[in-house]
């Protein structure tokens, strides 16, 4: 059997290390475009804070990890998808074959629509050849432009003010993180960052980036009359899944490629795992890209014990995200914002930064929002995830929604359920 897996993510290389513990013999090959061995992009903020460093960022720490387990790095990029021939077009010019395939190439910076984004100075933060070129330009003393506040911004923001930079972040939404935080825990985030020395703007859209009066910079024109000079402009404005090589394959495609609960395509020997897979969504039964490292690393294992023969079935992704933002915490999981008909309490600290909001369908716990609040997070997922009932505690934690620890021994115990707590 051939199994090949295009994408060196963590999705790829956890679904490679998968398929070799089911089968010894198997031949296994991961098709990658970058040239560094593979590595996490969620580790690069740690680069740039210099945590780390780039060997820091490998998924992999020993040389020859991929060798002694017999696993295949090809470095090229695939073009085109065969799904009746099973084979692939490279853009070396060669073409691979295969009995089962894994898409798991993950997605790329979304571009935004701005006179001037493709100016020098101006770059994402996806790659570490990104990456190197932002060490270079956020020297201390830098003036930096973030445009975007959402998980991905915030992740950069901590990194570049470690390096010495003074930093000015534009969100288009009315508060930051808009798509994790309600309105009152964002705007305690933008109250902390302006604490920290941020400049942030939101509510506001950049325009134009041109070339500045002085050497070296540009001028960022934002929609509200405001110009910002800026040695760097570093964009953070979402994400899109690599799905363009498909077109043409037969496999059906949304916003990502469309997958069972067993991760398989609309093609029987073809799967996806991470950013790229369009799967089943845990808190609303339909499908959704849910672009987060944990997702995509339970991705690869599912579907890489079902290409090796095994039914192992994917319960749906929970949306799920930490943020560390200039040692700020926060978190939201589920239906954060609620559920239709729904009821909700929330705990609202603002002097000590400290917030946490829970939803709820029935007397189920559907959704959280929290900042500040880091006891009991996993309780909290585990409460979530595992649809506990919670009866009279519902209204105990519409009262005083930090006895969730409380809620969840009782409930669980009272109904023999050997729940995992995540």
């Amino acid at each position: 059997m051939d199994h090949v897996i295009v994408g060196a993510g963590p999705a790829g290389i956890i679904a490679a290390e998968t398929l070799r513990k089911h089968d010894t013999d198997c031949g296994i090959t991961i098709i990658g475009d970058e040239p560094e061995p593979p590595y996490s992009r969620m580790a690069i903020p740690y680069l740039l804070a210099k945590q780390i460093d780039e060997a820091g960022t490998y998924l992999r720490k020993h040389d020859r990890h991929f060798d002694e387990l017999g696993i295949e790095i090809v470095r090229d990029r695939v073009t085109g998808v065969d799904a009746t021939a099973n084979s692939l077009a490279l853009e070396s010019g060669a073409s691979r074959g295969f009995d089962k395939l894994l898409i798991a190439t993950g997605s790329r910076p979304a571009t935004p629509p701005i006179d001037g984004v493709a100016s020098p100075g101006v770059l994402p933060c996806w790659t570490l050849c990104d990456a190197r070129r932002i060490i270079e330009w956020a020297r201390p003393g830098a003036e930096v432009v973030l445009i975007g506040a959402g998980f991905i911004g915030c992740i950069i923001l901590e990194a570049l003010a470690t390096r010495g930079a003074t930093l000015t972040v534009v969100e288009s939404a009315d508060r930051m993180v808009a798509r994790m935080m309600n309105a009152t825990s964002a705007n305690l985030i933008r109250k902390w960052c302006e604490h920290k020395g941020v400049t942030v703007h939101t509510g506001a859209t950049v325009t134009a980036i041109e070339q500045g009066r002085a050497g070296g910079t540009l001028a960022v024109a934002l929609d509200n009359g405001t110009t910002l000079n800026a040695n760097l402009v570093i964009t953070a404005t979402g994400v899109n899944p690599n799905i363009e090589f498909l077109d043409g394959s037969g496999i059906d495609t949304a916003q990502g490629m469309r997958v069972n609960n067993q991760l398989q395509s609309s093609v029987a020997d073809i799967y996806a795992a991470g950013d790229v897979a369009e799967g089943i969504d845990f808190s609303t039964g339909g499908h959704a890209v849910h672009a987060i490292q944990p997702t995509a690393a339970e991705h690869g294992r599912i579907a890489a014990s079902n290409m090796a023969g095994h039914t192992s079935r994917y319960h749906g992704s929970v949306i799920m995200n930490v943020l560390d933002t200039m040692g700020l915490i926060s978190s939201s999981f589920g239906l954060w914002d609620g559920a239709d008909g729904g009821d909700a309490t929330e705990l609202v600290d603002p002097a000590r930064y400290r917030y946490l909001n829970l939803q709820f369908e029935d007397d189920r716990l559907v959704g959280a929002n929290s900042l500040g609040v880091t006891e009991h997070i996993g309780v909290i997922r585990g409460l979530i995830q595992t649809r506990v009932k919670l009866g009279k505690w519902k209204d105990k934690l519409m009262q005083d929604p930090t006895r969730v620890m409380e809620a969840y021994v009782a409930r669980t115990q009272a109904i023999g359920y050997n729940a995992h707590v995540l």
